[in-house]
């Protein structure tokens, strides 16, 4: 199991920990952030989008293909009510050299990564509120 922690930084940012790697999230200025960083719903699209980058790769490298020029492309919408990704289009661009014969196969691979079965098949989702971090009251007698 994995773990990923977000600590506020100012304002609208937040460094994110995973790993022993950094990312930080913000928001536009015209939505009160200081545009420094990707909002958390473009790292949410971004994310989809290189894994299906990531599953492509593998796929033609497993088949000795050529992999020079192959990039992922994702368009995005948003929704209210609830707020969410209403709907993302993902474009693969396939590398020169790629055989008619292998597209399909290519395209069920890359449609199949972790994060995109993630969002098909929902994994359960909880949150709670960490009490541990809470000062406690005491009371002196």
């Amino acid at each position: 199991m994995g773990t990923v922690t977000v600590r506020h930084l100012d304002g609208d940012r937040f460094r994110i920990g995973i790993r022993d790697h950094e990312l930080l999230v913000d928001q536009p200025v015209a939505d009160g952030g200081t545009d420094t960083a990707p909002t958390p719903t473009e790292l949410f699209v971004a994310s989809l989008t290189a894994c299906v980058g990531f599953y492509a790769h593998r796929y033609l490298v497993r088949h000795q293909l050529p992999v020079g020029g192959l990039a992922v492309t994702a368009d995005y919408a948003t929704a209210t009510q609830p707020a969410r990704v209403s709907d993302i289009n993902i474009s693969i661009q396939v590398p020169d050299g790629v055989p008619e014969e292998r597209l399909a196969a290519l395209l069920a691979v890359a449609s199949h990564c972790t994060v995109h079965n993630s969002l098909t098949a929902p994994p359960t989702v909880s949150i709670v509120l960490d009490e541990s971090s809470r000062p406690r009251s005491v009371h002196v007698a």
